[in-house]
């Protein structure tokens, strides 16, 4: 059935945005709420691991495009501002085929970065907090270099990810372009592919399923969960900001949660009977994480605003429904 959209009760912002990535899990919610703001929305991506489903209930918008492309390859469109989410996110995912990987992060950097110097617009880099590695300060400020291993199984996208952000900064310095760039910490909600082997996701579907729930190492290990809707928001926020701002600026939520913590809770959410089981813990995975959001405050006034259980309500929904129409 065609959806009908009514564009009347939505504030107009105008102007088209390219959205790289924009099938994936953060990409879709970011075109979803671009368009709820009243922009065109070009949305491109390979489908490597954006999938259609995640976009299919805007392709009847009359502001939306869908492309097919790979930005490892040139792009050629008219539009107002670029957002550059382009890349596998998940180490089941980036790690499949490393040099890809390495290429979609610094290629497609090259690319996005070259459309917005000609186009002389705006692009943000969505950057990752992967970038500081397995980090000897905690939390991570922005300020904060970094402990990444540049030859070890993470390094196509921890080291592809730190390149791009020198790309960044470089055009800026050499051709005075408008940049944002901005590090985001683990995300999760609704889209999130279920065997995208990250923690959250593998957790609700190995509870719904009564399978083991795994844990790594001694599951001490802290993650900080911001949930998608906030993230968009700080995305969008980065995005509007001046042209002196150019970040890179933390998004995440700085409630931190080791990993046994976050089976419990989701155990308890799913009534799950599932067990707790221990594995090796993977080589370079960082031992805690969380963001210094100080400068997303003071700069975006932005902070998340759900909480943990919340958001895990509404993903745990999102799931459930997906593996009963599997």
């Amino acid at each position: 059935m065609r959806k009908e959209f009514d564009l009347s009760k939505k504030d107009f912002f105008g102007g088209r945005v390219l959205v790289t990535g924009g099938a994936g899990f953060i990409g879709s919610h970011l075109c979803e709420r671009l368009l709820e703001r009243g922009n065109d929305v070009l949305c491109v991506d390979n489908f490597f691991t954006g999938r259609r489903g995640n976009i299919g209930h805007l392709l009847q918008h009359p502001r939306f495009e869908l492309m097919r492309h790979d930005v490892t390859f040139p792009l050629y469109v008219e539009v107002d501002q670029i957002y550059n989410l382009a890349c596998p996110a998940s180490p089941v995912h980036y790690q499949f085929d490393p040099v890809q990987t390495t290429k979609t992060s610094v290629v497609g950097a090259i690319n996005m970065l070259g459309l917005a110097k000609r186009l002389k617009i705006p692009v943000l880099q969505a950057s990752t907090s992967e970038v500081y590695g397995d980090p000897s300060v905690h939390p991570q400020p922005e300020s904060y270099w970094g402990n990444v291993n540049p030859i070890g199984p993470r390094s196509c996208y921890d080291e592809g990810k730190r390149c791009a952000e020198t790309l960044f900064f470089d055009y800026r310095r050499q051709h005075n372009l408008d940049i944002k760039v901005i590090r985001i910490f683990n995300t999760y909600g609704p889209r999130m592919h279920p065997s995208d082997g990250r923690v959250v996701s593998n957790f609700i579907v190995q509870a719904l399923r009564g399978e083991d729930i795994t844990l790594y190492g001694n599951g001490e290990q802290t993650r900080s969960f911001c949930y998608v809707d906030d993230l968009v928001e700080g995305i969008i926020g980065m995005m509007e900001t001046p042209s002196d701002v150019t970040g890179p600026i933390n998004l995440g939520n700085p409630g931190e949660f080791t990993m046994r913590e976050l089976a419990e809770i989701v155990k308890e959410l799913t009534g799950s009977q599932s067990r707790l089981v221990h594995r090796p813990l993977p080589q370079d995975d960082p031992k805690q994480r969380r963001p210094d959001i100080t400068q997303a405050q003071e700069t975006l006034g932005w902070e998340p605003t759900v909480a943990l259980r919340q958001g895990l309500t509404k993903t745990i929904a999102y799931f459930d429904e997906l593996l009963k129409a599997a």
